[in-house]
């Protein structure tokens, strides 16, 4: 594919200037560049398979990824995380990038995008594990992609996200579940939390959600985009709502997350 057979990518929150030539993505590369491409690099180096690969920089200050291919599952192929050992191998891919990431060492003074300053440090985390960026293949082949805000956090952190967002856990009437407890167990059983981990998490589902209003919120306030917009469709409301309602049932989660 030539240069002027660039096709436009579209979708997720920043995709202005995203393309795909052949079978690379490119993208706008940022300070935060190299320590994302070495993030990535560590990664493959290490086996695990469900992330693109850096290829460099292109004659246009691009960043060059290996494309990934497939579709991502928000919102059209959410029913296939509806069966509970398709959740379950969600979790573990989690899982598995969790334990290639522990023991990555950052290049000297990374330059990390933080869009929300995470609790804990203890791993380079992805930040944004959702179904919005799950790509599933036509070969069953399962990647996460946009690693572009990766930055210091911990695994609870991005287990909380990804909690939020798989089981998931909302208040709105087309995705509230009634088995929501039973996928959130699903989905820590399959991760492998222990008795600690999972005490600690029961509070940090809603604090972690409500962190995601607060963002929008705040980013609205200084003009900053996309977040301003966003926050003008109503996602802001959608965060609070989710928020609330995952707060109001910290003994239910704790309850099934602890045999109790």
């Amino acid at each position: 594919m030539t240069h002027e057979e660039e096709q436009p990518l579209t979708g997720g929150n920043v995709s202005d200037g995203v393309v795909r030539v052949g079978d690379t993505v490119r993208r706008p590369a940022g300070p935060w560049t190299p320590a994302v491409h070495a993030l990535l690099t560590h990664l493959y180096e290490g086996g695990f398979r469900a992330a693109p690969r850096p290829l460099g920089i292109d004659d246009q200050g691009r960043e060059v990824l290996t494309f990934v291919p497939g579709s991502v599952v928000w919102p059209d192929r959410f029913s296939l995380l509806e069966p509970a050992e398709r959740l379950a191998l969600v979790a573990r891919l989690i899982r598995e990038f969790h334990d290639a990431v522990q023991d990555f060492t950052p290049p000297p003074d990374p330059q990390w995008q933080v869009l929300l300053p995470a609790e804990g440090s203890e791993i380079i985390a992805h930040q944004d594990l959702a179904p919005w960026n799950l790509v599933v293949g036509e070969d069953d082949e399962w990647a996460f992609i946009d690693w572009d805000t990766a930055a210091p956090g911990s695994r609870l952190w991005d287990v909380a996200y990804a909690v939020h967002g798989f089981i998931p856990l909302s208040a709105h009437p087309g995705r509230q579940r009634t088995d929501a407890g039973e996928r959130l167990r699903t989905f820590a059983d399959a991760y492998g939390l222990d008795e600690a981990e999972r005490r600690q998490l029961v509070p940090l589902l809603g604090r972690r959600t409500r962190a995601m209003h607060d963002f929008l919120r705040d980013q609205t306030a200084l003009g900053k985009q996309p977040w301003a917009t966003l926050w003008a469709e109503g996602h802001g409301d959608v965060w609070r709502s989710d928020a609330a309602y995952i707060e109001q049932r910290e003994e239910q989660w704790a309850s099934v997350l602890l045999g109790s």
